[in-house]
């Protein structure tokens, strides 16, 4: 079993200022060849939140919440965390682990399903700021895909519960349940996981785990969103705004939106759902309540202590459904990147 001397946080990171919102969409989009125009345009998403995305919020509250999680379970790891895209840079990060004397670190990424953008990137990501820190960067072991835990599913189902009991009361047992994901470019979907096929698989299987727990089993939708990149590169749909419209005018009584393939209330929920999908619910007419991602829920943090103590410790994976847990480990052929995004959301 590993011999891990810390416990590394990877993310995606996002700009805490408006002056901090253009530079991130260049590092997001670096060497794509994203019209500056088209920045601008995403950088209003940003602007209309004071220019300060929740990511970065979200996991130090994260990392906060499995430091306790951790003392509680008697795991004695110093916790580091690092971004894709933004401070604090990944790279920075583990040059810091190296300086501090880490040989073998344990990394969770803030992304549950298999994908080129969601797991192989995320390796990338860390081999490039392993090279960079040199010959005393730590190994790095990242953590296997937690879609169909325990640790993630429940909380998700309690929290589409809670948010069909916001609804106006006459409706709150009669809505329609639709799921929602980012969407990815159809070619990354099918080349991801071992086989290929994984993203869009893994989403299903994760909602039809919530919807059964809510009821709902056999009577649930999987909807995109956030999509980006040139209309010439076909994406996952449908959409859900184009799915909004179409349970609209079947004479859907009101829709809850789960957002099962996000671990948190980052910009892309906040305002794809909260801000464009509400609004257009509003001008629908359909009532709409969106559930919340896992967060910090306490489930969800003692989740990752026990991925970590199933790499250091031998204990027996857990994970709900019929596709059972997820590898420890990506093989090279595993998760390629068909067709790279070309701008962000």
């Amino acid at each position: 079993m590993p011999r891990y001397d810390a416990f590394l946080l990877v993310s995606f990171g996002g700009p805490e200022g408006p002056e901090d919102v253009i530079p991130f969409l260049e590092n997001v989009t670096r060497g794509r060849g994203v019209p500056r125009k088209r920045l601008e345009q995403v950088a209003e998403h940003y602007y209309r939140f004071g220019g300060v995305s929740p990511i970065n919020q979200q996991c130090r509250d994260l990392l906060a919440a499995t430091e306790k999680d951790f003392a509680a379970s008697g795991v004695d790891l110093p916790l580091y965390w690092g971004n894709r895209n933004w401070h604090p840079l990944l790279a920075d990060t583990v040059a810091a682990m190296a300086a501090d004397g880490r040989r073998h670190a344990a990394a969770f990424v803030t992304s549950a399903y298999s994908s080129y953008s969601g797991c192989r990137q995320y390796l990338e990501d860390i081999e490039r700021a392993r090279a960079a820190a040199g010959p005393g960067a730590p190994r790095i072991d990242k953590l296997r895909q937690y879609f169909n835990h325990p640790g993630f599913v429940e909380p998700l189902a309690d929290a589409v519960s809670a948010a069909a009991g916001s609804l106006p009361r006459p409706v709150q047992h009669d809505f329609d349940l639709v799921f929602t994901a980012h969407s990815i470019p159809e070619a990354m979907a099918a080349a991801s996981g071992p086989a290929g096929g994984a993203y869009i698989g893994q989403l299903a299987e994760v909602s039809r785990l919530v919807a059964g727990r809510v009821g709902r089993a056999g009577s649930w939708r999987l909807a995109y969103q956030s999509r980006s990149g040139p209309p010439s590169v076909p994406w996952l749909g449908p959409d859900i705004g184009d799915c909004l419209t179409a349970l609209a005018r079947s004479g859907s009584r009101a829709v809850v939106l789960a957002p099962v393939g996000f671990v948190s209330d980052h910009l892309e929920v906040a305002h794809d759902l909260d801000v464009e999908a509400a609004q257009l619910a509003g001008r629908l007419g359909l009532p709409l309540a969106r559930a919340a991602t896992p967060g910090t829920d306490p489930r969800f943090i003692a989740m990752i202590t026990e991925l970590v103590a199933e790499r250091r410790d031998g204990a027996a994976p857990r994970a709900l459904g019929e596709l059972g847990p997820a590898l420890g480990s990506c093989g090279t052929g595993c998760c390629g990147p068909g067709v790279r995004p070309r701008a962000p959301r």
